[in-house]
């Protein structure tokens, strides 16, 4: 099944009622980060990334949870089952995935270092991807929209850990172009 299959498998469109609670939830945010900015608390860096890391959740929550169809629970409690099937039963429609589990929370990571305005370690991407991840499983399995499933966490978890990564690597050349590199112990920029 490619992407657009999956789209139209499991989605629907959003409701009038749903694209008004993002809207406001998005209103909402958009006016607080303001507010930090203009007591600078925050950068607008740190503020837009916020706004793209929001929407970025809207879009994956809507997609994993909230515009599928009701089904029955589904829980598969083995874990790397998914993995099992790929080297085992040699399925190339279970790697693919896997792989399109680890990319789905990619973005989330790579915006991580830019919404703490920090270089994030890749534990803390980890258990960011695990968090956001964990509460998607949870809320499919709760409301029967999904497969609740260990692997999926475990490949979401990776995604966003290497998104973390390269965000932190274009973050640290953003931060040494703008000459706010951190400074060494012999006085020069890391």
């Amino acid at each position: 099944m490619d992407i657009y299959q999956i789209i139209e498998t499991h989605n629907r469109p959003w409701t009038e009622r749903e694209m008004l609670a993002f809207s406001v939830i998005v209103v909402i945010t958009v006016l607080v980060l303001a507010w930090l900015v203009y007591q600078k608390k925050i950068g607008l860096r740190q503020a837009v990334a916020g706004l793209f890391l929001l929407l970025f959740a809207g879009i994956v929550y809507g997609s994993t949870v909230f515009t599928r169809s009701v089904t029955e629970y589904q829980y598969k409690l083995v874990p790397l089952w998914s993995w099992y099937e790929v080297f085992v039963r040699h399925s190339r429609e279970m790697l693919k995935e896997n792989i399109l589990n680890m990319l789905l929370l990619l973005p989330a990571g790579f915006l991580l270092p830019f919404v703490l305005d920090r270089k994030t370690g890749w534990k803390e991407g980890f258990f960011a991807g695990g968090l956001m991840s964990a509460s998607i499983e949870c809320m499919q399995f709760v409301f029967k929209r999904g497969l609740f499933e260990w692997d999926d966490i475990l490949h979401n978890s990776i995604g966003c850990m290497a998104g973390c990564l390269l965000g932190n690597i274009l973050f640290e050349l953003w931060e040494k172009r703008r000459g706010k590199g951190r400074m060494g112990k012999n006085g020069k920029q890391k």
